[in-house]
């Protein structure tokens, strides 16, 4: 458009140019047989008529790019108009959900001699505003589930979270408890071996939820708190699983609520790569009946990382009130475990050295010999920070009513 319009401008004072000339030279120009006057007005003409078409399609150009823009413009609105009716509105829901997850494949050796889709989670959360949200995990464990499958579908978490001033919340719904080490971080790659650890499993039954309430924040100093009540245990009184912790879980399945328990846990971070605590739980009666079977479980921890260095131990202990739990010596029951490590760069991720020695004893309130020691060593490959390669060994040194299975054992998982 630019480019049309100068060379109007020129031919026009072009022509204004020859016009000045010829009526100051006429006579002159007569006489020395140049092109007459008639003869130049018609060149005039001819160049007026250039002129005239020159600004006309000046003039539709601007009309076809303006026509364009209109049409770019009303595109846009079109397409922005369909993404904010897909999503949900200008703000759509997509905007403050997030997705997760995390899953582990086994082969366990020995006497199992077997392959094992252990678990898939997945987790949703969702910020309803700035100050509440929402958390959610649900697992599939064994990779079936139904009627006569081994794997068992099961929500895991699901609570809303309220956030309060000083660096306080408050959390309603089903919680993972907080106890150990491993109950409320358990994906493959936050910790080594290709099982969890026994006491975490059979002392502190993780992974363990339960449906309530509890308050958690910051104190200062590097101290943090939890205090929740919550659905309670549910053990038999009867039977080999009499009185132990991990079978009197509910996991808030039409739990009773007879007793409710509560539990509370204080926390030390005040130094990089260090975490001490010591959680503490009460119930009146674990059994949900009229016998007052009074239960309180005391565990402490550190887990500390300094450098490549790792160092994790916990022990935990049950006290269990009552003439029945006393009579299976389930009265009293304990465990604990120590597990250094050592991780290091390697060109393509890192690699982690550990050995873990444990024991634990669910019937430590008789003199029988029931204790479980086992020692592991092995190594987890990290590829990325998100993904786990393990290989470990364990030798099992078990009570002479339990069977030992020493052996070799290979996993994969992830988180994302």
């Amino acid at each position: 458009m630019e480019k049309i319009s100068d060379r109007a401008r020129d031919v026009s004072r072009f022509a204004t140019g020859i016009c000045v000339a010829i009526a100051m030279a006429g006579p002159a120009i007569a006489q020395e047989g140049l092109p007459s006057r008639e003869e130049m007005w018609r060149v005039i003409q001819a160049q007026q008529k250039e002129i005239e078409a020159l600004k006309t399609a000046q003039t539709e150009t601007g009309q076809r790019v303006k026509a364009a823009e209109e049409k770019v413009e009303a595109t846009g609105e079109a397409v922005e108009q369909q993404m904010q009716t897909a999503s949900g509105g200008p703000d759509g829901w997509w905007k403050d959900t997030k997705l997760g997850g995390y899953g582990e494949m086994h082969y366990n050796g020995g006497r199992k001699d077997e392959i094992d889709a252990h678990r898939f989670v997945l987790f949703v959360e969702h910020q309803f505003t700035d100050d509440i949200r929402f958390f959610s995990e649900v697992e599939l464990e064994h990779a079936l589930s139904g009627e006569g499958k081994k794997g068992e579908v099961e929500l895991e978490q699901a609570y809303i979270e309220f956030g309060l001033p000083r660096q306080q919340k408050a959390q309603a719904g089903v919680f993972l408890l907080p106890i150990g080490i491993l109950n409320e971080t358990h994906e493959p790659p936050t910790f080594y071996g290709v099982e969890r650890n026994g006491v975490e499993t059979n002392i502190i039954p993780a992974t363990w939820w339960e449906g309530g309430a509890q308050m958690l924040g910051e104190l200062g100093n590097g101290f943090s708190y939890n205090a929740g009540v919550h659905s309670g245990l549910d053990v038999a009184t009867a039977g080999g699983n009499a009185f132990k912790p991990r079978n009197g879980r509910t996991k808030v399945s039409e739990a009773p609520a007879n007793d409710p328990a509560v539990t509370a846990r204080l926390r030390w971070n005040g130094m990089p790569g260090v975490e001490l605590a010591v959680s503490g739980q009460y119930q009146n009666d674990i059994t949900q009946s009229a016998d007052d079977t009074e239960a309180f479980l005391i565990e402490t921890h550190a887990d500390i990382r300094r450098g490549p260095w790792g160092l994790r131990a916990l022990y935990a202990r049950w006290d269990i009130d009552g003439a029945a739990a006393k009579a299976l010596g389930r009265d009293e029951q304990y465990g604990w475990y120590a597990e250094p490590s050592y991780r290091f760069a390697v060109p393509v991720g890192e690699v982690g050295l550990f050995t873990r020695f444990s024991r634990w004893d669910n019937n430590a309130g008789d003199n029988r010999d029931s204790k479980f020691d086992q020692l592991q060593f092995g190594l987890n490959y990290w590829p990325h920070p998100d993904v786990v390669l393990k290989a470990d060994y364990q030798f099992d040194n078990a009570p002479a009513s339990t069977s030992e299975d020493d052996r070799f054992n290979l996993g994969v998982g992830f988180q994302f």
